[in-house]
């Protein structure tokens, strides 16, 4: 368990809570459902992930970077032996490192060491026309480090899983995807070329950044992490009783911190305004609970103990009158607010709140418990908790995807790769920190948040 920050400007002061014995065995189980998901979801054969189960047969590579991160965890709480795990890690690390790479638009995993977003979960090869993506590839390449840094023992598995690892992460070639200052393309296909957009200000890219800063072979320039937060000054806001680097959806405040314990390290931007990304992140998770208990458009459930929109599944795309007005209801969508571009259809993931679990502990613990005592099995079950849930439609609405109950509302019949990493991952660094113990450790890490500018904390400096 993390021991409470505290002393930043405007944030809410942090305190370690006492678990009982039923909280610490509802996180258990928590992280072993979860865990569940990514081991027998996988193909064996390759370690492929899919996106979503039930679901198509493609697997999401970003979700196959979790499933990375989760194999650690999974031997420490003993899901599985060391063995097992780092057999199923070795065997996904030796699949991508052999999977073949080129400019075709058929017959290739990727290019230039990026990977596409979505492969197919047999062949590994790139499904239909998906992009070649730069931030999937970052959070796969991060499970591949932190996988590599656990299994470190002198045995021949652990020793290839290491040199394919290491081969793998070498082999992204950043600054081909970067233009002149620094700044990455979101993505890129054989049918198009670059995207048009690039990674700058604040969002889920702080992970990309300070691998592609931190690679021996192919690093970002220096110019990137300035080039990157030259426009965080139009994202810092006062909302909902906190002043913090906004984003809307909050899985933007989380999944760079699955694999960077932030805690007490700042770039040039943080240390202007007395603050850190952990407390950042901790301030966003506060508005967000503050936004549930205010509940400007009536939601039904919203409260202090129930909240957390971010990027998940919805009921379907479909408009209906609620509250006398008529409101827009989507399928995967982004959810959030703080920011710009908020947007709410009374849709939750439960990820929202588990995964800031370790910045918001004595606010999320709570949420948690009312997540899985209120909605029991038809929110949490074989694999942990689905997807989403929308506690304000009733049946008889148009929906495309899951199911309804009445006086209940809808629920997701699926578990999503991308939402169930980070809550194993965020549950694990809250009660022991392991993966940001990993991650201190390596020298990759390290390096691209010191070309960062980052100082003080376990980084050292001030």
């Amino acid at each position: 368990m993390i021991a409470g920050l505290a002393g930043c400007v405007g944030q809410p002061s942090q305190r370690e809570p006492t678990l009982s014995v039923a909280t610490e065995d509802l996180l258990g189980d928590i992280e072993r459902r979860t865990f569940d998901y990514f081991w027998a979801s996988a193909n064996p054969d390759n370690g492929l992930v899919p996106d979503s189960f039930p679901g198509g047969p493609f697997a999401s590579i970003a979700a196959v970077g979790f499933a990375l991160t989760a194999y650690p965890i999974a031997v420490e709480r003993g899901y599985v032996s060391r063995a097992a795990a780092a057999a199923r890690a070795l065997t996904t690390i030796r699949f991508l490192h052999d999977a073949p790479q080129g400019p075709s638009a058929r017959g290739f995993a990727g290019y230039h060491g990026f990977f596409y977003h979505f492969l197919d979960m047999r062949t590994g090869l790139r499904h239909q026309q998906t992009e070649l993506s730069t931030i999937d590839t970052a959070l796969l390449m991060a499970g591949v480090l932190a996988a590599a840094q656990y299994f470190d023992g002198s045995g021949e598995q652990e020793s290839e899983l290491r040199r394919l690892a290491d081969e793998l992460y070498r082999r992204v070639e950043w600054q081909w995807a970067a233009d002149a200052e620094g700044l990455v393309a979101l993505g890129w296909t054989p049918e198009a070329g670059y995207h048009p957009m690039r990674w700058r200000g604040y969002n889920e890219a702080m992970i990309l950044y300070v691998l592609g800063l931190g690679s021996p072979s192919s690093p970002l320039p220096d110019a990137a992490w300035p080039a990157w937060a030259s426009s965080y000054d139009r994202h810092w806001h006062t909302e909902y009783g906190q002043t913090y680097l906004a984003f809307p959806s909050l899985f933007i405040h989380q999944f760079s911190h699955v694999w960077i314990d932030f805690r007490g390290i700042r770039d040039d931007f943080m240390r202007a305004h007395g603050s850190d990304y952990f407390q950042n992140s901790r301030r966003a998770t506060y508005a967000q609970q503050a936004y549930a208990i205010a509940n400007p458009l009536g939601w039904r459930g919203y409260g202090a103990t129930l909240f957390g929109l971010t990027a998940c599944n919805g009921p379907g795309g479909m408009r209906l009158v609620y509250h006398g007005e008529e409101r827009v209801f989507r399928g995967y969508a982004a959810r959030g607010v703080g920011g710009a571009a908020n947007y709410d259809d009374g849709t939750l993931a439960p990820t929202g709140a588990i995964a800031s679990l370790p910045f918001a502990p004595e606010i999320v613990l709570p949420a948690i418990t009312e997540m899985a005592t209120r909605h029991g099995s038809d929110l949490y079950g074989r694999y942990g908790f689905v997807d989403a849930f929308n506690p304000s439609l009733e049946p008889g609405a148009p929906i495309t995807q899951g199911h309804l109950i009445a006086g209940a509302g809808w629920f997701d019949d699926r578990y999503l790769g991308l939402d169930q990493g980070p809550i194993i991952a965020m549950v694990e660094n809250f009660r022991s920190g392991l993966v940001w113990r990993l991650m201190r450790a390596n020298p990759y890490v390290r390096r691209g948040l010191e070309r960062a500018g980052f100082r003080g904390g376990w980084l050292g400096g001030d």
